[in-house]
Formats: structure tokens, C-alpha cells, sequence
């Protein structure tokens, strides 16, 4: 996606406006997140998790870079969670208190990092940047959401944001494709 695929919308120049462009990002991120939260509510489910923060930070402060493309952020959370899960249950950490009760042990300090460093490496390798799937993975293979039904849940969520956040930047940036 490059820097023109937004323009000529009735946005057009959002950017070279410091204070418009804050409150685009600012009141779209509300609303997105605060849809994924309202699903979560509704299902008691964990649909609102620290890295969707970042994600849709990019979406509508950044829309033009690579790592804010649909692609690249479905691919980047789904292999975050893959790696995250492997990590977490190769390392036999399934029934231990997660990091944030029973404190960091060997076990996830190994978990933690190599999660991050084969989130990275295939997403370097795919060349589909996304940088928030670093702590998505972090939040699985340190085992504070770890379930079937939470993982579930994570990708429900990740699902949604994108396409709420992709579909409100075409429609309110003009995006051609």
C-alpha cells in the first residue's frame, strides 16, 4: 500500500493537519476497540488484549505503512498465536500460574523469547511486518490467555478490528484499493 492509495478522499492532506489527524486516529481507535470490547462484554470473552492496541494505532496513524495492511496484520497475530500456543504447551507450562501471578520462571523466560524470535523470523521471511504480533505472542506464551476458547477469541477479535479498521479507513480516507 503506498502513500497514495489514501488519497483524494474527503480526508485528503489528514496528515499535514497535526490536530485533525490526531483526532481521526484517536476517535476511530475508540470506536474500534470499543466494538471488540463491546463483542467480549457480550460474549465473556477475552475480545479486548494488549496488542490490539497497537494494531489499530497503525491503522489510523499510520495507514499508509506496510505493517497497517489487512494482510500483514492477520497473518502477523495469526503465526503470534501459533507460536505463542507451541511455545507455551511444548514447554509444559499448561497448569502453571501465568507470568503476571506466579512470576517469571526459567520455563517462560524461554517460552517469551523464543515465541518473539519465530513470530519474527517468519514474518521477516513472509515480508509481512507487524510489529504488535510481538506481544501477542507474548501474551500466549506467557500464559495469559492460553485456552482454546481465549485463543478463539484473540483471532475473533484480531478478525475484527482489521476489517472494522480497514473498512472505516476506505470509507473516510478515500482508499482506491
Amino acid at each position: 500500500m503506498s502513500a497514495d492509495s489514501f488519497s483524494g478522499g474527503p480526508l485528503d492532506g489528514l496528515r499535514e493537519k497535526r490536530p485533525g489527524a490526531a483526532v481521526y486516529a484517536a476517535l476511530l481507535c475508540l470506536i474500534v476497540l470499543a466494538l471488540s470490547g463491546v463483542v467480549g462484554l457480550l460474549l465473556k470473552q477475552p475480545w479486548l488484549f494488549p496488542s490490539l492496541g497497537p494494531t489499530v494505532m497503525l491503522f489510523f496513524e499510520s495507514p499508509e505503512q506496510p505493517a497497517s495492511r489487512p494482510l500483514n496484520t492477520l497473518v502477523g497475530h495469526g503465526v503470534g498465536l501459533l507460536a505463542g500456543a507451541i511455545c507455551f504447551y511444548a514447554l509444559g507450562l499448561a497448569g502453571q500460574p501465568p507470568v503476571p501471578v506466579g512470576g517469571l520462571t526459567v520455563p517462560y523466560l524461554v517460552a517469551g523469547v523464543l515465541s518473539v524470535a519465530i513470530t519474527t523470523l517468519v514474518l521477516t521471511l513472509l515480508k509481512l511486518p507487524h510489529p504488535p504480533a510481538g506481544a501477542t505472542t507474548l501474551i500466549v506464551s506467557l500464559g495469559i490467555l492460553t485456552t482454546l476458547p481465549q485463543l478463539l477469541s484473540m483471532a475473533g477479535a484480531i478478525v475484527l478490528i482489521t476489517v472494522a479498521g480497514w473498512a472505516l479507513n476506505a470509507l473516510l480516507l478515500g482508499r482506491r484499493r
